[in-house]
C-alpha cells in the first residue's frame, strides 16, 4: 500500500514514503556522460529512449555522449535538441527501452510543498535529497520568446545532480534540476515549461545541427554584437550546419531574407521543411557579414 505524505505524518511514515518514491523513480534516472566523464543526470522522458537533461551538461562535449542506466547499461546517446536559455536538452538513446518517469502538474506547486531530488552528485548514483519549495518565479524572455518560470527550493544538490528530476510527494516529476547557488539553494525548470518546449520542436524529421539563444536589441546594443538575432551556442560536429560552415558564436540575423529574432521563427521554418531542403542564413561573424546555405538532413543523423 502506498504511504501518503500528510503534514503531520510521523517521521517513520515520512521516511518510508520517501524510500518508496526513490525506489520507484530511480530506474527512470540516468547518468549522462560526455568525453568519458560523469557530467550530470537525466530523466527518461515520454518514451523508452528519450532523455531530458540540462543543456549545460551536454554543451561542448560533441557527439560522444553516453547514458549509464540504473541497471548498469552504458548506451550511446545523441542530441535531438537543445535550448540554452531554458538550460534544457533532449537526448535520443536508441533501443534503450527505459521506464519513463511519471510527469506531475508543476503549475500547481505551492511554496512550502515537500519536494525530492534524485541524481548522481559527485558520481554517486541514485542519491536522494529532500526539501521544500521556497519560491516560484519567472525567467526573462526575449522578443517573441515564450515566458518561462522556475522553481526554487532548499533541496541539497551538488555537481552531478544537474538534469535530474525534482519530484513532488507523489513521486511525480515537477521540475528538471538546473542550478545550485551557495550549496543550499537550487533552481529547477518546471515540468510544464519543459513539456511546452518539447511540444514546440519540429515535428518533421529534419536535422539542422544548431543550438541557438536569442539576443534581444537591448543586449545587442550593450555588447559588440551590434544587432539582434539568434546567437549560435553549439554546432553538432559533422551535421548540416557544421558542413555549411556555421560556427559557435555566429549571430544569425536572417533566414531566407526574413529577420530572425526569435527561436520560434526558426522552429516554424524547420517544421515546414523536409530533408534535403536548403535554408539560407545571413549572419555576422566577428563584425563581418556572411551568407551561408545549409542543406537539411534527416533525423536518421540524430542530432540537434
Amino acid at each position: 500500500m502506498t504511504a501518503m505524505l500528510q503534514p503531520d505524518a510521523p517521521a517513520g511514515l515520512l521516511a518510508l514514503a520517501t524510500a518508496e518514491i526513490a525506489a520507484r523513480v530511480r530506474p527512470s534516472v540516468v547518468q549522462v556522460r560526455g568525453r568519458g566523464r560523469g557530467g550530470g543526470s537525466g530523466i527518461v522522458w515520454g518514451d523508452g529512449q528519450t532523455v531530458m537533461t540540462n543543456f549545460h551538461v551536454v554543451a561542448g562535449v560533441g557527439p560522444r555522449i553516453e547514458v549509464l542506466t540504473a541497471d548498469d547499461r552504458l548506451c550511446p546517446a545523441q542530441l535531438i535538441a537543445g535550448n540554452p536559455r531554458l538550460d534544457l536538452a533532449l537526448l535520443d538513446v536508441e533501443g534503450a527501452d527505459l521506464p519513463p518517469a511519471p510527469p506531475g502538474d508543476s503549475t500547481r506547486l505551492r511554496v512550502g510543498e515537500l519536494v525530492f531530488a534524485v541524481g548522481n552528485p559527485w558520481g554517486q548514483r541514485g542519491v536522494v535529497t529532500a526539501g521544500v519549495v521556497s519560491a516560484v518565479g519567472d525567467l526573462p524572455a526575449g522578443p517573441g520568446e515564450p515566458a518561462a518560470s522556475y522553481v526554487r527550493s532548499d533541496v541539497r544538490l551538488a555537481p552531478g545532480n544537474s538534469g535530474g528530476p525534482l519530484l513532488n510527494a507523489r513521486g511525480e516529476v515537477v521540475g528538471v534540476n538546473a542550478m545550485i547557488f551557495g550549496g543550499d539553494l537550487s533552481v529547477a525548470i518546471p515540468t510544464h515549461v519543459a513539456t511546452g518546449w518539447v511540444g514546440q520542436l519540429p515535428r518533421r524529421p529534419v536535422f539542422l545541427g544548431l543550438a541557438v539563444a536569442p539576443v534581444a536589441p537591448a543586449r545587442a546594443a550593450a555588447t559588440s554584437l551590434g544587432m539582434a538575432g539568434l546567437l549560435v551556442a553549439q554546432v553538432a560536429p559533422g551535421g548540416p550546419a557544421d558542413r555549411a560552415g556555421l560556427r559557435r558564436g555566429d549571430l544569425l540575423i536572417a533566414l531566407d531574407g526574413a529577420p530572425l529574432r526569435a527561436t520560434t521563427t526558426l522552429l516554424e521554418a524547420l517544421d515546414r521543411a523536409h530533408p534535403g531542403d536548403r535554408l539560407r542564413f545571413d549572419l555576422l561573424r566577428a563584425g563581418a557579414s556572411l551568407s551561408l546555405e545549409v542543406t537539411l538532413g534527416g533525423r536518421a543523423e540524430r542530432a540537434l
